[in-house]
């Protein structure tokens, strides 16, 4: 038997969906589970544990419900496997990926890569998914850039890295950038949104100097490297008002 866990105060002190996160928790340390062990172990009702049952199934997660000797309440390990096993930015990257299919239909697999983002989607935590879809927001395809082959540079190694943690963390991006016109200045920018139009991608920006959004070309960025200094994502009309002909993944909420 494992050792008894109380959470006192449970059902007042914290909020429903962090609720369900320890009763996830629950399910997942043993396949054993009563209605009213949960109920007494999370010193909530039996209807609270009922009532959070239901929504988990309805979020995507496989519990069964068994009576008799060896029954009780069982988590299908195999449904949390995203949740527990994939983290936020590898979710980011799938749904990117798709994205990009989307914007290219004759490749094959595309129907079921949608369904399987459906799933994916339909399986984070409340949280989670809502901070992806914030981040979704975000990151948009456009057409196909009408750059020639010999115009596009080498992109810098660390600037993959450095852009997904200053635009996931909302901290300054600094870099030297190169313009059309080979002008080399420093800037130190907000990224707010990806911009990809194959086979190039861009970083939307709001920039202090001369206080305005802009894009910024990945190939032409070098010695990127991260600020510790933070801020407040601007309104959203910012990312899709710079390239207003690119589409996000999902829609802003109304």
């Amino acid at each position: 038997m494992s050792e008894r866990v109380t959470y006192p105060g449970y059902d007042v002190a914290v909020a429903s969906q962090t609720r369900r996160d320890e009763l996830l928790r629950c399910l997942r340390q043993r396949a054993d589970w009563t209605v009213d062990r949960l109920a007494d172990d999370l010193e909530v009702s039996r209807r609270t544990v009922l009532r959070d049952l239901n929504h988990l199934r309805e979020r995507g997660f496989h519990i069964t419900s068994m009576t008799g000797p060896g029954g009780g309440i069982h988590l299908e390990p195999t449904s949390v496997l995203v949740t527990s096993q994939l983290a936020g930015d590898q979710v980011v990257a799938l749904i990117l990926s798709v994205a990009l299919a989307r914007a290219n239909p004759w490749m094959p697999f595309v129907a079921g890569a949608e369904e399987a983002l459906r799933k994916i989607e339909a399986s984070l935590p409340r949280q989670r998914a809502t901070e992806l879809q914030q981040l979704m927001q975000r990151i948009l395809v456009g057409d196909p850039a009408d750059i020639p082959a010999a115009d596009l540079g080498t992109i810098d190694t660390s600037l993959v890295a450095e852009f997904e943690r200053a635009f996931t963390d909302q901290h300054l991006l600094r870099f030297d950038y190169r313009d059309a016109g080979g002008r080399q200045t420093t800037r130190s920018v907000e990224p707010h949104g990806l911009l990809v139009r194959t086979p190039a991608w861009y970083i939307i920006a709001w920039d202090p100097n001369p206080d305005a959004a802009r894009l910024f070309r990945a190939d032409r960025i070098s010695n990127p490297s991260v600020d510790d200094t933070t801020f407040v994502p601007r309104p959203h009309d910012l990312v899709t008002g710079v390239c207003p002909d690119a589409t996000p993944h999902i829609d802003p909420p109304s």
